[in-house]
């Protein structure tokens, strides 16, 4: 769950970029921190990951206006996504906000988007997180192979959930996914502050 804090007038929350491998998480992250001003994000922090990297970084968004007068710092998150690798899911779930989970649209893969997501939600349990904000993110869309976004979201079971089409390779709707994601869970942060920040008034 977001923190606050009240020294720096600031709400730290989770974003975290989850799907099977290869798939582009590592790429919307790292297009991310490339897009942002020096003097408004963190240092982009890589960690090795079999053939996959983990990738982290903070920033504080220039549009998202802020909650009861505290600025939202967003923390973005990438996960391997081999699941040999389900540990290293876990840990860096705790405490989650939101997720961005990354489908690879290649026909070939819709077998590894699906064991993803059943192993996310998996994680989530052993986490005990609930409530988590989800989006969908429909990677690869110019390759010649790939299945429609409809029913990529229907083999997903996740016909309910935002969906933004995308080439992360290219930047597109790299910041449509973030601008929803982060949407989502300002609307949420928003309920849950409002009694927090209440009550330490009161």
């Amino acid at each position: 769950m977001a923190t606050i804090s009240y020294s720096s007038r600031e709400i730290d929350c989770k974003l975290v970029y989850a799907g099977p491998g290869l798939s582009g998480k590592t790429t919307n992250v790292k297009y991310i921190h490339s897009q942002i001003p020096a003097t408004d994000r963190g240092k982009l922090i890589s960690l090795a990951t079999g053939n996959e990297r983990t990738l982290f970084f903070d920033f504080l968004p220039i549009n998202t206006g802020t909650i009861y007068g505290f600025k939202v710092r967003l923390h973005l998150y990438s996960v391997p996504g081999q699941a040999m690798y389900t540990d290293s899911r876990q840990l860096i779930l705790q405490g989650v906000d939101g997720i961005i989970f990354v489908a690879d649209s290649q026909r070939a893969r819709m077998d590894a988007n699906i064991a993803s997501l059943r192993d996310l939600k998996e994680n989530l349990r052993n986490t005990k997180r609930k409530g988590v904000s989800l989006v969908l993110q429909a990677n690869k869309r110019d390759l010649p192979d790939i299945y429609p976004t409809d029913f990529i979201m229907k083999e997903l079971g996740l016909e309910r959930v935002p969906c933004i089409e995308a080439v992360a390779v290219e930047g597109t709707g790299v910041f449509e996914t973030l601008r929803k994601a982060s949407r989502i869970v300002m609307r949420r942060l928003h309920r849950q502050f409002s009694f927090a920040l209440n009550e330490k008034r009161g």
